[in-house]
């Protein structure tokens, strides 16, 4: 006879051992259950529903895929995606090693459960135009991530060493390393007028 282990286990295969309440109760298996699984220790609890197998082995991307579904818990967002410093980190582009997930969601998306400290959470309505799947996750794209990441840090060196690192690995064209350049251009003098001004 199957558990309800053994029923949960094909899902967290697909999210690196993680499952979500919302899962769990797509399967039949009551929340009273998740609490005794967790009890027993055959789950830890994560975050408000989320869930982890313990014996799962840890995954680099682990952490980011555990920040999207905490968002999408308990009729969160869909529209949600790994951004700013968190992007360039899962392109693995730039030496980008953020203390935080950065994640985006939709400016009037309500998040109900109280915010791991791991998180920051940014608030924007993305067009579908702006973000991608990489690695299985939903992120902003390479543009979208170095502009974020320049805007909110001003990081110049940063946000041209990702979009070196962006086109050597075929992420972005020559067409689109000139738009940003001219764009981080643009940024760095508005920048300057604006201390001049001061």
């Amino acid at each position: 006879m199957r558990s309800r282990m053994d029923e949960l286990l094909p899902l967290a295969e697909q999210n690196d051992g993680l499952v979500t309440a919302a899962q769990a109760r797509a399967l039949g298996i009551a929340d009273s259950v998740l609490a005794r699984l967790t009890q027993r220790g055959k789950l830890e609890r994560v975050a408000r529903g989320v869930y982890r197998i313990p014996y799962f082995p840890a995954d680099p991307l682990s952490q980011y895929r555990e920040a999207v579904l905490w968002a999408r818990a308990s009729h969160g967002p869909e529209e949600v995606a790994l951004s700013h410093e968190t992007a360039l980190a899962v392109y693995g582009i730039s030496d980008v090693n953020p203390a935080r997930v950065h994640l985006t969601v939709p400016k009037h998306a309500r998040l109900r459960r109280q915010k791991p400290k791991w998180i920051a959470i940014h608030r924007d309505d993305l067009p579908p135009s702006d973000v991608t799947t990489h690695e299985g996750l939903p992120v902003t794209t390479v543009a979208k991530s170095v502009m974020d990441v320049l805007a909110t840090t001003g990081r110049l060196g940063l946000a041209r060493q990702a979009i070196k690192d962006a086109r050597k690995e075929g992420y972005i064209t020559s067409a689109e390393v000139q738009r940003l350049t001219r764009q981080l251009s643009q940024h760095a003098r508005s920048t300057q007028k604006a201390q001049a001004a001061v």
